[in-house]
């Protein structure tokens, strides 16, 4: 993969999950909601400076409703946690995940 670049649209993993669930305090303060079901998908990444995150994740078991998040993990020597740097909601399974 190139730097800067996306990678292609692949099923989320336990990692990916872990990132997601670090950061839905996060998402939860911004939009001033809680999440019961927050369940990551597909995700793509982007090497910076770090990584950038873009995770698609569920958040209702009855509807196809999810969120987009964009999170940047910074290189590991920095000690930093992983950072929700924006997200989209109002987003379904069927939404292509693309850089927001």
């Amino acid at each position: 993969m190139m730097p800067g670049g996306l990678t292609e649209t692949k099923p989320a993993t336990p990692e990916i999950q872990e990132i997601a669930d670090q950061v839905k305090p996060q998402l939860e303060e911004r939009e001033n909601k809680t999440y019961p079901v927050f369940v990551a998908i597909k995700y793509k990444s982007q090497v910076v400076a770090g990584t950038n995150y873009f995770i698609k994740v569920s958040i209702s078991n009855s509807t196809d409703e999810c969120v987009h998040l964009k999170v940047f993990q910074s290189l590991p020597y920095q000690n930093n946690g992983p950072s929700l740097t924006s997200y989209e909601t109002g987003k379904t399974k069927n939404d292509p995940l693309s850089d927001f």
